[in-house]
C-alpha cells in the first residue's frame, strides 16, 4: 500500500490569510477608535462622530487607524475575489474593496472641525476636504451594502438562507444608519444611528469573511 503524504496548497493559504483581515479589520477599527475617543482632550462619544478624530495634533492616529483598518478590507477583499471564482465572487470583492480604498481617502480627506472640536474650534467651516470626506463615506457605506446584498444572493445559491437573511439585514442597518445618521449628525439619536453603520459595516465583513474562509478549499491536503 502506497504511503500517503500530506502537503500544503499555498494558493489556498494565502486565499484564506487574506480573508483572515476581514475578521481582523472591525475590532482593530473599533478597539483603536474607542481608546482615542475616551483619551482625547474635549472629544465627546455622544456628540462627535468618529472621524473627527482625524483632526487635531493627535489627528494622524485616527488617520492611521481608518488607512490601516481600509488596507486590511481591501486586503479581504483579495480574499473574497480569490475564493469565489465567479461573477458573483467578482462582484463581491470589487465592492468591499470600494469600501476599503474609501476609508484610506476619509484618511487623506478630513472632515472639517464643529463646534468645541478640536478644542477651541468654532466650527461651521465647509471645505473641499469636509466634502470629500463625506463623499467618500457615502460611497464606502452604499458599497459594503451593496456588497453585503451580492453576498446574501451568492448564499441564497448555495441553499444557506439564514447567511442570506443576515447579510440582507446588516446591509440595511448599514444605509439606514449612515444616511439617518449623517442627516441627524449633530445629535445623540445621530452619533448613535453612525455606530450602528459602522458596526453593522464590519460585523457583515466579519461574518462573511469567516463564512466563505469555511467554504473555501483547506490548504492542507493528503496525497496518496
Amino acid at each position: 500500500m502506497a504511503a500517503s503524504t500530506t502537503g500544503l496548497d499555498r494558493s489556498a493559504a494565502i486565499t484564506r490569510s487574506l480573508l483572515g483581515w476581514g475578521v481582523v479589520a472591525g475590532p482593530f477599527y473599533v478597539v483603536v477608535g474607542l481608546v482615542l475617543a475616551l483619551t482625547r482632550p474635549g472629544f465627546d462619544l455622544s456628540r462627535h462622530a468618529l472621524s473627527l478624530l482625524t483632526l487635531g495634533d493627535l489627528g494622524w492616529l485616527q488617520r492611521g487607524n481608518l488607512a490601516l483598518t481600509g488596507l486590511m478590507v481591501v486586503a479581504a477583499a483579495l480574499g473574497i475575489v480569490r475564493a469565489i471564482r465567479n461573477g458573483r465572487g467578482l462582484a463581491i470583492g470589487v465592492l468591499t474593496g470600494v469600501d476599503g480604498l474609501a476609508l484610506i481617502l476619509s484618511a487623506i480627506f478630513v472632515p472639517d472641525p464643529v463646534t468645541g472640536f478640536p478644542p477651541g474650534s468654532p466650527g461651521g467651516v465647509m471645505s473641499a476636504s469636509g466634502i470629500l470626506h463625506l463623499m467618500f463615506g457615502a460611497l464606502g457605506f452604499l458599497a459594503i451594502a451593496a456588497a453585503s446584498v451580492a453576498h446574501g444572493i451568492w448564499c441564497r445559491s448555495l441553499g444557506d438562507p439564514r447567511s442570506a437573511s443576515v447579510s440582507f439585514v446588516l446591509g440595511a442597518v448599514v444605509v439606514v444608519g449612515f444616511f439617518c445618521g449623517a442627516a441627524l449628525a449633530t445629535s445623540a439619536v445621530g452619533i448613535t444611528l453612525l455606530w450602528l453603520a459602522v458596526l453593522a459595516q464590519f460585523s457583515w465583513l466579519a461574518l462573511a469573511s469567516a463564512q466563505i474562509y469555511r467554504w473555501s478549499p483547506h490548504p492542507l491536503y493528503t496525497q496518496r
